[in-house]
């Protein structure tokens, strides 16, 4: 029998950060997105979210882009 669940799910949040694994070859960086991260409630924590776990170079957070700023060329 199906349950009949009355309380909406609450909608997901948009991250506060993009996770993106960054790795050096020689003078050139590669930026690879590998999760989010999202300010806990008082803002004195954040959690991180990684979809993959890299096992060389660096993790960076950085905040999301707009939507304006991702249709600009060079942005």
């Amino acid at each position: 029998m199906a349950r009949n669940n009355s309380t909406p799910a609450p909608e997901a949040k948009a991250p506060d950060f993009i996770a993106w694994h960054v790795a050096n070859k020689g003078e050139k960086a590669f930026w690879t997105k590998v999760g989010a991260a999202w300010f806990h409630r008082d803002h004195k924590g954040i959690s991180l979210q990684l979809e993959v776990v890299p096992i060389n170079g660096r993790i960076v957070l950085r905040m999301p882009l707009d939507d304006a700023a991702k249709e600009k060329p060079g942005a």
